[in-house]
């Protein structure tokens, strides 16, 4: 197996050192996570459908490896879960959240988390058949407008138009299709407009015309 390492911090976010990051989930140490979020000049937002709970979430998302900038992991996580190259040097940064979260996995053990997560913003010029996403971690990507997307999260209900990328016979294939508010991937302690807001208001805010 091979061991994948984690610069890790103090609360305050000052760098301690590195640790496998196997340890630093049994330990609950702080680290860095990146969000990553892609969008293109029309105004319109990519979500990943997360293959474990079949619902939106980030464009793509991942661990800082030790050794890596904000940015790097941005570009990797991206390349890794979308299948598709960036220029990550031109992503910015929406906000830093830290993020607390204990769990207990399938197996009995305890998973805690304790990241702070940089949430990053890029423009995506490429074409939309261009996605190959692992079918490990999803099931697919969904293209929808940011603004439409934002007033169903404020609403708390309501649909909007979406144009999903799946594979079918290991091809990408383009369904135009609807997503709802109940589609989001939100976790116990969250709103849907405290997770995705800050970000779909800062795709709006770039490509306003």
């Amino acid at each position: 197996m091979i061991m994948e390492y984690l610069d890790i911090y103090d609360e305050e976010g000052n760098y301690l050192g590195k640790e496998d990051r196997d340890i630093v989930h049994r330990d609950a140490l702080w680290h860095k996570l990146v969000h990553c979020w892609l969008y293109d000049k029309e105004g319109n937002v990519y979500f990943q459908i997360r293959k474990e709970e079949n619902q939106l979430y980030t464009t793509a998302s991942g661990h800082v490896r030790a050794g890596e900038t904000l940015k790097e992991a941005f570009g990797r996580e991206i390349k890794e879960e979308t299948g598709v190259d960036i220029d990550y040097d031109k992503a910015i940064l929406v906000e830093v959240v830290r993020w607390i979260l204990d769990k207990k996995k399938k197996d009995g053990s305890m998973f805690r988390d304790r990241a702070f997560s940089s949430v990053y913003v890029c423009e995506y010029t490429g074409n939309i058949l261009d996605f190959d996403y692992g079918e490990d971690e999803l099931n697919g990507l969904v293209r929808v407008n940011a603004k439409a997307a934002l007033g169903v999260l404020k609403d708390g209900a309501g649909e909007i138009d979406a144009t999903k990328v799946v594979k079918i016979d290991n091809k990408i294939t383009i369904i135009e299709n609807k997503v709802c508010f109940n589609d989001f991937l939100v976790n116990p302690g969250e709103t849907a407009i405290g997770k995705y807001g800050n970000i779909l208001m800062k795709v709006i805010d770039l490509t306003r015309k």
